[in-house]
């Protein structure tokens, strides 16, 4: 594919030891005009495919952004984290360590995807993972909305302490709503581990 974009070495900046640079479009893509900057890159490989980096949004390490996925605002994408699909990441997200957002799936706010995450399909993650009293982790758009506060876990219309949700049998929990239940749980019980694990 015919390379769009250039790093521009005069506007660059010194972010926590990184050299960013910011890009420039040169090549006509989505709604982005020739000679508009974008966001901030540590290197070539951080950005390809029809992806795009706007604002003061920042994606270096060995991160890459690709696909036809966004990433604004001030959110940043970095260690080995991949943002790809039609995936956006916005506001003040941070998406860092092994995490993969991808897909139409959002992460947006004040939220902290990292560790071994992956959060794709419709799915939504939103407000503040790392809580403090009173605050609360959003994940929307999957078959059971997830809603995450200090102690407790509600999934769909089944409100339990964090404590008894990773005790639950899988025999307990195709109770609540089948199988359909159980391979949702599958799925998300070693996400949702991580993210509890660091609220603490």
């Amino acid at each position: 594919m015919a390379k769009y974009y250039k790093l521009r070495k005069d506007l660059s900046i010194d972010f926590f030891g990184h050299e960013l640079f910011r890009i420039e479009c040169i090549k006509e893509l989505k709604n982005i005009k020739i000679g508009e900057l974008g966001g901030y890159i540590e290197k070539e490989k951080n950005l390809t495919g029809d992806a795009w980096i706007y604002g003061n949004a920042k994606v270096y390490g060995d991160a890459k952004v690709y696909g036809n996925a966004e990433v604004y605002g001030d959110a940043k994408v970095y260690g080995d984290a991949k943002v790809y699909g039609d995936a956006k990441v916005y506001g003040n997200a941070e998406v860092y360590g092994d995490a993969w957002i991808y897909g139409n799936a959002e992460v947006y706010g004040d939220a902290k995807v990292y560790g071994d995450a992956k959060v794709y399909g419709n799915a939504e993650v939103y407000g503040d993972e790392i809580q403090k009293k009173g605050d609360v982790c959003n994940i929307m758009g999957q078959v059971y909305n997830i809603t995450i506060t200090t102690n407790h876990m509600k999934i769909g219309c089944q409100y339990h302490s964090k404590t008894a949700w990773f005790k639950f049998r899988d025999s307990e929990i195709e109770k609540m709503d089948g199988q359909q239940a159980l391979d949702f749980w599958k799925v998300w019980k070693p996400i949702l581990k991580l993210i509890c694990k660091k609220d603490k």
